[in-house]
């Protein structure tokens, strides 16, 4: 077996250990994971965890479905149809799993519990940089897209409490969009954001389990039976072209990443072997498949071309079925913002930290000011830009990209450099074949993430 030695200078990266709370960013909610300075255990130690098989596969889920399936069948009219947005998501899935995997090979070879520690490890400090703040940023525009689909489901729950058809004129101004977004953000997201731990999350996590499969049994059944004012527009049956294809992938992206959890989940269970975890994410990427594709196919086959970039916003408002599962969705998202804040306000503080060569902040005052400060910030920014962009298909698409880095850039990267650190004189095929690997991944992200930021540039912004 070939000797893997994965960055053991660790003189260029050791600064980033007190860098607040990065050692526990972006923990599953559902992960108990106990520190390597807690009996020193090892990766492919048994008592390291304590998540069995199966529940690993239901955290995995969990953090794969979300608020992102809500856009799912217009990225089935995006790509041309049920056929190729079907080719689409069975093709990116074999990398998306092999993503995965690769990421808890890397974490067993640098002893690593987190995504961005692993990649810090494995492929330096350059390359560990850049991955926090593209966290920072894909945790930023998630919360983003979450502040527009509160938005989306109130116009439509207050167009019923005041019995004004969609798209009525001279509301009164309590019913406005940015008002009600701009309300339920202060009396909810803003309170549940300062606090330093976000003890909740597990209670959060069931929620957005239940209201994914809600929204998608709903979806399901209102295409089985549809009703009767509900007619579909063209369905389409081929893409206009291959590029119209390639502009689902982002969507797609949003909708599978849940690596940058994937490495402390991985680490929490009772046997962390690469082989094993290989069966759980295969496991978990067909049952998220199954309800992605469920929620694709039935939410474009009922309404086609015309479908919006939020499903629910295409039925109508007096449905009282639907307006369940905009509640649902309303109360996943108000949950789920916190969370995210929290994830990508870490990563913030372990970047200042590092930037200003300060230990991990003592004095409880200045931390509290700092932690209100960096909340505040977050929370306006994020609010403003929702605001002035009612569409979440442009802010996913934007986020997309970037998940993108997530699922096949620095994987890809970890592989390669994994490989190329091994101490083998003669490389045997496989060898050649895992870096040839490694560079598909690199380029297939890059290509998603230059076309999307592209789109954004010079399709979105300039029209």
């Amino acid at each position: 077996m070939a000797q893997v030695s994965i960055n053991s200078d660790y003189s260029e990266w050791a600064s980033s250990t007190d860098a607040g709370e990065r050692a526990r960013l972006l923990q599953s909610p559902c992960v108990d994971v106990v520190p390597k300075s807690e009996g020193e255990a090892s990766p492919g130690d048994p008592d390291s965890g304590t998540t069995s098989t199966l529940g690993a596969v239901f955290i995995v889920v969990n953090a794969c479905l979300g608020a992102g399936l809500l856009n799912f069948p217009a990225a089935f009219s995006t790509a041309g149809g049920v056929a190729a947005g079907i080719a689409l998501q069975m093709g990116m899935l074999v990398f998306i799993i092999s993503g995965l995997v690769i990421l808890a090979y890397c974490s067993q070879a640098s002893n690593e519990r987190t995504y961005q520690e692993v990649v810090w490890a494995v492929c330096g400090k350059l390359t560990g940089v850049l991955c926090e703040v593209a966290i920072a940023v894909y945790t930023f525009g998630t919360c983003i897209a979450f502040l527009i689909i509160i938005g989306d489901q109130q116009d439509k729950i207050i167009a019923v409490m005041s019995k004004e058809p969609d798209g009525a004129s001279g509301s009164p101004w309590y019913t406005d969009r940015k008002f009600t977004i701009s309300l339920t953000a202060f009396l909810f997201i803003l309170p549940l954001s300062i606090p330093k731990e976000i003890g909740f999350q597990k209670y959060a996590s069931f929620l957005s389990v239940v209201g994914t499969w809600y929204v998608t049994a709903i979806i399901i059944i209102k295409y089985i039976w549809p009703d009767k004012e509900m007619r579909p527009g063209d369905i389409l049956t081929r893409p206009a072209s291959w590029m119209a294809v390639f502009n689902a992938m982002p969507t797609i992206c949003f909708g599978f990443q849940c690596h940058v959890s994937s490495v402390p989940v991985f680490n929490s269970m009772r046997q962390p072997e690469v082989k094993t975890w290989g069966g759980v994410v295969t496991a978990a990427m067909v049952i998220a498949l199954a309800v992605y594709m469920g929620t694709g196919i039935c939410g474009f086959l009922t309404f086609g071309a015309a479908v919006d970039p939020d499903v629910l916003r295409s039925y109508p408002s007096e449905d009282v079925a639907v307006a369940v599962a905009r509640a649902f969705i309303i109360l996943s998202v108000l949950t789920s913002y916190p969370i995210l804040h929290f994830c990508g306000r870490a990563v913030v503080e372990g970047l200042w930290l590092r930037y200003k060569g300060m230990p991990v902040e003592e004095d409880v005052g200045r931390e509290r000011r700092r932690r209100v400060l960096q909340t505040l910030v977050w929370f306006l920014l994020t609010l403003l830009l929702a605001l002035f962009i009612p569409d979440i298909g442009k802010v996913i698409s934007v986020i997309g990209g970037l998940a993108a880095c997530f699922i096949f850039i620095f994987p890809g990267l970890c592989l390669i450099q994994a490989k190329l650190s091994e101490m083998e004189e003669v490389k045997p095929a496989s060898w050649w074949a895992l870096v040839s690997y490694g560079v598909l991944l690199v380029t297939l992200g890059a290509f998603i993430f230059g076309q999307t930021t592209a789109n954004a540039i010079f399709v979105d912004l300039l029209a």
